[in-house]
């Protein structure tokens, strides 16, 4: 990261500020001038991968506004910590630790942030308290990725966040692990996070750093704010070179990842191999479990016998980088340790961390000093929204999965060492992601009530077809994609025979999902379409009087549009792929 300053509150005993607030009954983190708080500069901390790449956004942290007295008046039972003569290093030992009270603060979720791999646990983050939000945006890096980020700013829709495990190896003891040669690092351990639109499940896609596919060409900021587009890929390569290799940002990832789905990607968060050591220490350590021992001396020194194990630092980094010690030595053996890993935590910091201020803090400073951040998240009110959103998922609902992949058959056999999409399984995972529909069993007999109502609605399919060019069409792009509507229309005419469709340009309002609206006499057009575009029967709106001979029907693009071309009908249930729900404990094998 750059360096910078960061403010702190060392006149203050953080665990003396969980205050209760008259006005609402609730217990508060209240760290502002009035109870004694001061912004004394720390240490800066040295560069890293963001600092290489151009990140930016590390400005000096200083104290929180002056409140207005008058408007707000303090929490009673505040008090000021006494100040002890020594100190260490600049700060001051505290003199007591004493608990919060324990009261309606504890039915309130509490805001968390995570890192690297370990920034998949914003699942397991809520909200609640108001965490030195001075200190905390000095902590965070960000990277302007551009127009690689997709989505308007907000939080509402469904959420796909790509989360980069930087390989870089700056940093103590970080010697024996990542590149030598690269100083930025690659796409170590990528996963795709999808939150669905209704916050009752989420998706956390492991995608494989040896997985060969294609790197477009990539427009990425440099630091004097011009511009400068890195090429793609000559053919396919690793995914993991979708980042650090030539310059390119994890805006280059980003694309990679929207490229070889489908998935448009909203936000991403990166951090390197630190994170894991200081984030999986600040939370007092990991459980994991193992069903056999692992031992590997020559490569991640890790000496783990079988059964369960709480590990932390340079052990736990150690469980995250090996793959010598296990089945075959592949990257997909580590991804499910990975996940193994990064589920425990969530269920730790959902059960440990409510009861213990201190340890919270101690985890939200340690995870933001970790990230750096594209610029639509780089601020702690920003990914306070973020994870309030995330918050709302039960960890029952939060399901883990790698990217369906096979042996790359452009190897030989025997020296086989990277993967591919798998051709039938891959898609189908990309277009439920797409399309929203859950992994887990969740909202069962509302999910069932859209089944029948698909099912009827399947029937509109069943039927004549009218010929291509007697479908009369509108087109209206209520998509948010820029030149959607012309695009379908040219490929209608100049490549499927539909000469009577019409650009009428953008819809009233965006639309989240694309309808088609006909008359009952207009049936067989509808049908026609259906095929042509792999329109959904959800997407068909029949209505009730007939249209006259040439009134076209209504086709509105929505935020499913993938494409002119592309087929916006997504898979109903999952694909026969494994997964595991972050709820339950799965010894590694």
């Amino acid at each position: 990261m750059d360096a910078h300053s960061r403010g702190r509150a060392d006149e203050i005993d953080p665990a003396d500020q969980w205050v209760l607030n008259p006005q609402t009954g609730n217990y508060e983190l209240r760290l502002d001038r009035s109870a004694g708080q001061s912004a004394v500069p720390s240490p800066s901390r040295g560069s890293s991968a963001s600092a290489a790449t151009g990140a930016s956004g590390r400005g000096t942290a200083s104290g929180p506004p002056k409140r207005d007295a008058a408007a707000e008046a303090p929490v009673p039972g505040q008090r000021r910590r006494r100040v002890p003569e020594q100190s260490r290093g600049g700060r001051q030992t505290p003199t007591s630790r004493r608990r919060p009270k324990q009261g309606a603060s504890r039915k309130k979720k509490v805001l968390l942030w995570t890192g690297g791999t370990m920034a998949v646990v914003l699942v397991a983050g809520a909200t609640g308290a108001y965490l030195i939000y001075d200190k905390l945006n000095g902590n965070i890096g960000t990277v302007d990725v551009g127009d690689a980020a997709v989505g308007a700013p907000g939080m509402d829709g469904p959420l796909n966040i790509l989360i980069i495990g930087n390989d870089v190896r700056t940093g103590e003891g970080n010697e024996s692990y990542g590149n030598k040669s690269n100083v930025t690092g690659h796409a170590d351990t990528t996963f795709l996070i999808h939150v669905s639109e209704d916050r009752t499940n989420a998706t956390a896609l492991s995608i494989p750093r040896d997985l060969k596919t294609e790197i477009p060409d990539c427009p990425t900021k440099q630091p004097d704010g011009s511009t400068k587009v890195i090429p793609g890929s000559v053919g396919r390569t690793k995914f993991n070179e979708s980042f650090g290799v030539n310059g390119r940002d994890p805006g280059c990832t980003m694309r990679t990842v929207k490229e070889m789905t489908g998935i448009g990607i909203n936000h991403f968060m990166m951090v390197d191999f630190n994170a894991v050591k200081t984030l999986s220490a600040a939370v007092g350590g990991v459980e994991v479990c193992l069903t056999k021992p692992i031992r590997d001396m020559n490569y991640s020194k890790l000496d783990l016998s079988a059964g369960e194990h709480r590990i932390q630092g340079e052990q736990a980094l150690a469980f995250l980088r090996n793959r010598h010690g296990l089945g075959n030595q592949s990257d997909l053996d580590r991804i499910k340790m990975q996940q193994q890993f990064l589920a425990s935590m969530m269920r730790q910091l959902k059960e440990d961390t409510l009861g213990s201020p201190t340890r919270l803090l101690s985890v939200a400073n340690a995870a933001t000093e970790a990230l750096t951040v594209d610029k639509g998240i780089g601020s702690a009110l920003k990914l306070t929204s973020l994870a309030k959103e995330i918050g709302k998922v039960d960890l029952k609902n939060i399901s883990f999965m790698t990217v369906p992949v096979i042996d790359n058959p452009d190897e030989p056999p025997a020296r086989r060492a990277t993967v591919v999409l798998d051709p039938v399984k891959a898609p189908q995972v990309f277009g439920m992601i797409q399309n929203d529909v859950s992994f887990t069993e969740v909202k069962k007999k509302q999910q069932d009530a859209k089944n029948a109502q698909a099912q009827a609605r399947a029937k509109l399919l069943q039927g004549p077809r009218a010929q291509a060019a007697d479908v009369r069409v509108d087109v209206y792009n209520g998509s948010g994609v820029r030149g959607a509507a012309q695009a379908t229309l040219l490929w209608l005419q100049n490549e499927q025979g539909v000469p009577r469709s019409t650009n009428k340009s953008n819809a009233p309002e965006k639309a989240a999902k694309t309808t088609l609206t006909y008359a009952p006499n207009q049936a067989d057009q509808a049908r026609k379409l259906a095929d042509l575009m792999g329109l959904p029967a959800t997407a068909l709106q029949p209505g009730t009087q007939d249209a006259g001979e040439r009134e076209p029907m209504t086709l509105v693009l929505g935020a499913d549009f993938k494409g002119a071309g592309v087929p916006v009908t997504g898979p109903a249930k999952a694909p026969d792929v494994e997964k595991v729900e972050a709820d339950k404990q799965v010894c590694a094998k």
